[in-house]
């Protein structure tokens, strides 16, 4: 089986409401999609991370895939190891995206989910996380913000069915910890975290964490920037420290690990390369007696399968996953359906997801005119 084309789009689709974090507010999600085709029939979906750029690597690779097995993937990912090296974060976007459709074209060809491929269910549905905002609570501002919010937030979990709370943190520490005090006195038995993308010095850190201690948080999601930061945070502060920022390829894993400077590990397939990758690193801390969780990087349906089929047979991820997905207003595939905050691992061969390239179509017309979104 080899394979004879690629194609590749670009959608942009919208936000059901804005989302805000310490760095950004969006109302809609700019996404990569690609779709190998083989000789025998066999096609295989992808999806990642942000748009053009991304998409512009994607076709450059896509080349070297015509005439391939996408059985091959070591060979192809040996191959172009470099790309990240030239292209950050957009090089590992861009090999998750082809990675993905590849795995999704090996389940297809053998009948089996990926979830299979990968060594089987430990789990049939995975919890997400329910995600708040300053954005769910406009116009409203110091203890009727903190307020507002936790309102908000019972709301979500009553209707959701959410056992997992995190809040998207800002420079507004004093702000961040308050509405955490709020959040806690609504929801006293859910998992509540705190993210504030690295927003915070590490004086506020270990200020705002020992404040928060009593707060039984969960983690403590990326207070400051970098590992060495981190590890004066975790010297001083009992939350347990988790990273999506400082920790994102292998070269930081032993670095951060000499430093005891993170306790959970945010994986991720498309900002660490593919499925292969964000295995390794599940057994990397495994291996060093670390908890994992995945991040969210705005996923469509396609992208939020393969996430699936990676928690479903990895056992160290036990916890509620990040998700954006229940966040966006449509999807490109018949979208998946969360139930008591949960989604369930699709059960198809391959992803077990099928695209509606109408609506493939139509959100690629919509980029057409609005450009991108998200980088």
């Amino acid at each position: 089986m080899k394979i004879v084309d690629v194609d590749v789009w670009v959608v942009n689709l919208p936000l059901v409401n804005p989302f805000t974090s310490s760095f950004e507010t969006k109302t809609g999600e700019t996404r990569t999609v690609v779709r190998i085709r083989t000789d025998s029939g066999v096609e295989g979906w992808g999806e990642t991370m942000w748009g053009r750029p991304v998409a512009a690597i994607v076709e450059t690779l896509g080349k070297d895939l015509i005439g391939t097995s996408p059985f091959a993937l070591e060979s192809f990912h040996r191959r172009h190891h470099m790309v990240p090296f030239f292209h950050g974060y957009l090089g590992y976007a861009a090999l998750a995206a082809i990675d993905v459709a590849c795995w999704d074209a090996m389940g297809k060809a053998t009948g089996q989910p990926v979830t299979d491929l990968l060594g089987g269910r430990v789990r049939d549905e995975v919890p997400i996380t329910a995600l708040i905002t300053r954005a769910d609570a406009p116009g409203a501002s110091g203890a009727a913000l903190a307020d507002a919010l936790a309102e908000h937030a019972v709301r979500v979990v009553r209707e959701g069915g959410f056992d997992a709370v995190k809040l998207k943190g800002t420079r507004d520490v004093n702000g961040d910890v308050a509405i955490l005090r709020a959040l806690r006195a609504a929801l006293p038995e859910v998992n509540l975290r705190v993210d504030p993308n690295a927003a915070w010095s590490v004086p506020d850190s270990v200020r705002a964490g020992i404040a928060l201690e009593e707060l039984d948080l969960e983690y403590l999601e990326d207070p400051c920037s970098g590992i060495e930061g981190m590890s004066q945070v975790k010297a001083k502060v009992r939350i347990p420290l988790c990273t999506n920022m400082c920790v994102v390829r292998f070269e930081e894993f032993a670095p951060a690990m000499r430093l005891n400077a993170v306790d959970v590990i945010h994986g991720d397939v498309y900002k660490w390369g593919g499925i292969a990758a964000t295995k390794a690193l599940a057994a990397h801390c495994e291996t060093f007696g670390l908890g994992m969780n995945l991040h969210s990087g705005g996923e469509l349906g396609i992208a939020t399968a393969a996430h699936l089929a990676v928690v479903a047979s990895t056992p160290v991820l036990s916890r509620a996953i990040d998700s954006m997905y229940y966040l966006h207003a449509d999807d490109i595939i018949e979208p998946l359906h969360l139930e008591n905050g949960r989604l369930r691992v699709p059960e198809g061969p391959g992803l077990g997801v099928t695209v509606d390239e109408d609506k493939l179509r139509h959100f690629a017309a919509v980029n057409e005119r609005e450009g991108d979104l998200t980088r």
